[in-house]
């Protein structure tokens, strides 16, 4: 019997893949590629999400529209399951030129609306979607007011000079900024004096059941300590229990949003009184 070599087949070295890379793989191209056929075929929507106000939780002060795709049976998937996989692909900016279109469209629709939509900073340089946004802008003077930008913390700090200049143009034309799944990365801190974002949206990680964490409570607490200090209204994202919405309105968060005051819907208030309209 010949002795073994030390090498295993899935070893790197040998060039080879294992089972569960490959699986990986596999998934991932499977995403892309639902994910492709939905934007090919517009079966693309927005889910909206009340963002209340702390001092008064049955008021939303805004909504924030998620990306969804519809999959060959007609299933909503949510952005969850696939937009790790495309954000850095130029899919990605088709999704979020689609999340753009969508939410302006709802702007234009509904005046009393604000409207807060995700995008990467890499979409910052794609053609369709700056052209999407500058054109609603001069079509309507006034939509600016009524839109804000989410970015993500670790697309912002990928390219920090890039969004500094966006974001005061943009704010000069009354869109404000908010800086989405703060504390999720360690170098927030770092460039947070320098944005100047008009929000900051406090990772759910550091939020879900705060009233059983001590350890959260002190972060959560520092956080809105930071925000407050920068002149930015603090979000509390993923506040799921009555208990954790009080204890996050004493520690002074501008604003609440999660499951305990409603879960993402394609159907909002708006689109069910155009229904009903229509009926």
């Amino acid at each position: 019997m010949r002795k073994s070599d030390g090498l295993n087949p899935g070893d790197p070295d040998l060039g080879l893949s294992s089972p569960l890379s490959v699986a990986i793989d596999t998934r991932d191209r499977d995403t892309v590629q639902m994910v492709r056929r939905a934007v090919d075929s517009r079966s693309v929507l927005l889910a909206y999400q009340p963002v209340m106000q702390a001092r008064a939780p049955d008021k939303p002060a805004f909504y924030e529209g998620f990306i969804r795709v519809l999959d060959q049976t007609g299933r909503i998937i949510p952005a969850g399951d696939f937009i790790d996989v495309v954000e850095a692909q130029e899919l990605g900016r088709k999704l979020d030129t689609w999340a753009l279109r969508l939410g302006i469209d709802a702007l234009e629709r509904v005046p009393a609306l604000r409207l807060a939509i995700n995008m990467s900073a890499r979409s910052i340089g794609y053609p369709d979607w700056i052209r999407t946004l500058r054109g609603a802008l001069k079509r309507s003077p006034t939509l600016g007011e009524r839109l804000i930008l989410e970015i993500t913390e670790r697309t912002a700090i990928v390219m920090p000079e890039l969004v500094q200049v966006f974001m005061a143009e943009m704010q000069r034309e009354g869109v404000s900024f908010a800086l989405d799944d703060f504390g999720a990365g360690y170098t927030a801190f770092k460039y947070l004096k320098e944005f100047y974002f008009d929000i900051i949206k406090i990772d759910g990680e550091f939020i879900r059941n705060i009233t059983t964490s001590p350890d959260n409570q002190v972060i959560a607490q520092a956080m809105i300590s930071l925000g407050q200090h920068f002149d930015m209204l603090v979000v509390a994202e993923h506040v799921e229990t009555a208990q954790d919405a009080e204890f996050l309105i004493a520690a002074g968060a501008d604003l609440l949003q999660g499951y305990c005051f409603g879960a993402p819907t394609v159907r909002p208030w708006w689109a069910e009184k155009d229904a009903q309209r229509l009926a």
